[in-house]
C-alpha cells in the first residue's frame, strides 16, 4: 500500500502532460462535451500494458492533440505516482473506468518546440474541442474538482518551467479562447 494507504492495483495507470510553450505558458484543452465551468485540462491518458510511462506520454500527446514526438523534449517526469479518486458516479459504473477507484499518474513536463499550427486536435478521435496557452497557476481552477489536488501539486512541482526557455520570445500564441 502506498499513496496514503491506497492500493495501487485498484488505480488505473495514467500519464498527465504539462506541455510548456517556449514562453512558459502551458497547453490547456477544452474537453469535448464538458459542462462549464470545469471544461479545461491538460492532456492525459492511459498507460498500455508493457508500455513505459515516458512512451505513453509521447503517444498520448500525439493521440490527444496531434503533436509529434519530434516537436517536444521531456524536461521532467514525477518520480512518484500521483493519485486521484473518481467520484461515486464514475467509480464502479459501466465502461472501462468502472472497475477502478481512480487513477495513478506520472506527470511529465515537456517543452514544445513546434508552432501553434502543429497542434491538431482532430488528428485522431477528438478529445478536445478547443485549446489555448494558459498559465500553470490557473489550471487548478479550470479542471474538474476531483482532479484539482493533483493540478495544484503539478503546478508546485513544475513551476520552474513557467519562466520559459532561455531563448523564448515574449508573447505567445493561442489556439483558442477561454
Amino acid at each position: 500500500m502506498t499513496a496514503g494507504g491506497r492500493d495501487p492495483g485498484r488505480y488505473r495507470s495514467n500519464v498527465g502532460l504539462a506541455l510548456f510553450h517556449r514562453n512558459g505558458l502551458v497547453f490547456l484543452g477544452k474537453r469535448r462535451g464538458a459542462a462549464p465551468p470545469y471544461q479545461w485540462q491538460m492532456p492525459q491518458g492511459g498507460v498500455d500494458r508493457g508500455e513505459t510511462p515516458a512512451a505513453a506520454a509521447v503517444r498520448e500527446l500525439e493521440e490527444e492533440i496531434g503533436v509529434a514526438p519530434t516537436l517536444v523534449e521531456i524536461l521532467e517526469e514525477t518520480p512518484d505516482w500521483l493519485y486521484y479518486d473518481f467520484p461515486p458516479g464514475i467509480r464502479g459504473g459501466a465502461g472501462p473506468k468502472g472497475r477502478w477507484l481512480g487513477q495513478k499518474q506520472k506527470w511529465f513536463a515537456l517543452r514544445f518546440h513546434g508552432r501553434d499550427a502543429d497542434v491538431q486536435l482532430d488528428k485522431h478521435t477528438p478529445e478536445f474541442s478547443d485549446w489555448r496557452w494558459g498559465t500553470l497557476e490557473e489550471s487548478p481552477r479550470l479542471v474538474i474538482p476531483f482532479k484539482r489536488a493533483i493540478y495544484e501539486d503539478v503546478a508546485r512541482r513544475f513551476m520552474r518551467y513557467t519562466a520559459g526557455a532561455p531563448d523564448a520570445p515574449s508573447g505567445g500564441g493561442s489556439g483558442g479562447t477561454p
